[in-house]
């Protein structure tokens, strides 16, 4: 359960590094750039990388993978 709840918190961390990184290069498009330069802009820098891969580390811990014992009945 601890490892889940770090492992939440990780991705967390990451997702929101990623996501203000995302969002400081909006000020792309106000320079008069389009939205195809933001999106190749984007994808050429590492930092915006950490939104997708903390996605995936809360969805990892979100996920139950054994079956919720406390609803079985003996």
């Amino acid at each position: 359960m601890i490892i889940r709840a770090i492992l939440f918190l990780i991705g967390f961390g990451l997702t929101v590094a990623g996501g203000v990184s995302l969002i400081g290069y909006l000020n792309l498009l106000a320079m008069g750039n389009s939205f195809l330069d933001y999106i190749s802009f984007a994808v050429k820098r590492p930092e915006c990388y950490l939104f997708p891969i903390g996605i995936l580390f809360i969805m990892g811990s979100l996920i139950n993978k054994k079956p919720d014992q406390t609803l079985r009945e003996e």
